[in-house]
């Protein structure tokens, strides 16, 4: 299912919300088909694009303890970076990404592994999707598409 961005944007607009972005895996794609749309600007708040650990920890107050429990491909740490990218914005509502883009993987984590984070001021929501081995470029492009279905989802009516 293809998202229409524009459609997003006008219901971020009437709901009267910033949207920011905490994007790994991704690398700054969620952010990037946000602001495609001319006139975005006024509802799309920043994206932190926060590929490394460190990233994580320093731009979205990711916790060294968090991480070394879980990995950085955790709906834990999904969640933290969802909070973090709330907190860090003036965005009322937050899209976080963290996965195994491939290749490769393990057989705890494996490729095609991304959890997802949504935040806004009633709370954090975390889900991992297993997109499966499609390979690196099919593997980003669906969280992308992901991310923007939930984003609509939590602005939905």
């Amino acid at each position: 299912m293809t998202i229409d961005v524009a459609s997003l944007l006008d219901l971020a607009r009437k709901a009267g919300v910033m949207i920011a972005t905490a994007e790994s895996c991704t690398g700054g794609m969620v952010a990037a088909a946000l602001t495609d749309v001319p006139g975005s600007s006024d509802v799309v708040d920043r994206g932190f694009v926060t590929y490394s650990n460190a990233a994580k920890q320093d731009m979205l107050g990711v916790g060294a303890q968090t991480l070394a429990a879980h990995g950085a491909v955790s709906e834990e740490v999904a969640a933290e970076m969802a909070a973090g990218a709330l907190a860090h914005s003036r965005a009322g509502l937050a899209v976080s990404i963290t996965g195994i883009a491939g290749p490769g993987g393990s057989e705890f984590k494996p490729e095609g592994r991304v959890c997802f984070g949504l935040a806004s001021p009633s709370g954090v929501w975390t889900e991992t999707v297993e997109f499966g081995a499609l390979g690196r470029g099919l593997v980003r492009a669906a969280a992308r598409d992901h991310a923007l279905r939930l984003l609509q989802r939590g602005l939905a009516p």
